[in-house]
């Protein structure tokens, strides 16, 4: 199965999440992303390599690299390599059996059917059998993980899924356009109106309390509005620094598309 080339447009927790599941199976993986993502929860996120040249998430190495051509050498040292390549331009180069879009900026963003012998598609934005072969349900509840190898996924409500009762007052939005300043580290128990960092120099407050459970790369820019971090009412510390439920689910759902597909052939 090393034989099998994944890969995984973005580098977010999910993405992560998928690709740790299919890397532990024995497939070789590699992350596409872009110069600056906006992820969340960076302890569990590969794309964290972008802006630290390398980072472990549950005992995989990912590893920046510069060039398409080294992807081979970090993958025989059993590493994932990322790639700053938001177009998706090595693909062509690469010709991997799976391409597996992992975004979920709900919508697609330029992958292709034809792209490779199987391509998935997570999450709303793709239709399985016209610009994907399956799509995988994002969604919390009944059908998360399911596979659809015709039509879509359920469509984005806007609503965040619920997380110990708790759904969008758990997000931290900017308050502000600007640079954030981080005032707590990920994992840090914080309280309801305490203070998480500031946006040119607006304060951005937590709504309730829990632990800091996700929180956007410090001086990164931010627009008015925009998803900057996120607080886990459960408590629970060792959820930060470990993949969740959910993107374990989608890596079982795209661990069995592939295995389906593998079979036919």
């Amino acid at each position: 199965m090393n034989n099998i080339l994944v890969i995984i447009r973005g580098g977010g927790d999910l993405a992560t999440g998928v690709a740790i599941r299919l890397f532990r199976a024995g497939f070789s993986v590699m992350i596409l992303e872009v110069d600056h993502p906006t992820v969340i929860r960076l302890p569990v996120s590969f794309a964290r390599a972008v802006y630290e040249g390398k980072t472990i998430v549950e005992g995989v190495e990912a590893v920046l690299i510069s060039s398409w051509e080294e992807v081979a050498n970090i993958i025989k040292l059993q590493k994932v390599p990322v790639l700053i390549d938001p177009e998706g331009s090595c693909i062509k180069k690469l010709s991997p059996t799976v391409l597996v879009d992992a975004i979920l900026a709900k919508r697609n963003l330029g992958t292709k059917i034809n792209q490779a012998p199987l391509v998935i598609g997570l999450g709303p934005g793709f239709t399985a059998g016209e610009d994907v072969d399956a799509v995988v349900e994002t969604k919390r509840g009944h059908n998360m993980g399911r596979i659809y190898y015709q039509g879509q996924a359920a469509v984005d409500t806007g609503v965040p899924g619920e997380v110990g009762g708790e759904s969008k007052r758990r997000l931290l939005r900017a308050p502000a356009e600007g640079k954030i300043v981080p005032l707590h580290k990920i994992g840090d128990l914080v309280t309801a109106g305490e203070v998480i960092a500031e946006v040119g120099g607006v304060p951005l407050k937590a709504e309730i309390s829990g632990v800091l459970r996700g929180l956007i790369y410090p001086q990164s820019w931010v627009t008015k509005g925009m998803k900057a971090g996120d607080i886990d009412p459960r408590g629970v510390r060792e959820y930060c620094f470990t993949v969740s439920d959910k993107a374990r689910s989608l890596g079982g759902a795209v661990l069995e598309a592939m295995c389906t597909y593998l079979n036919k052939k």
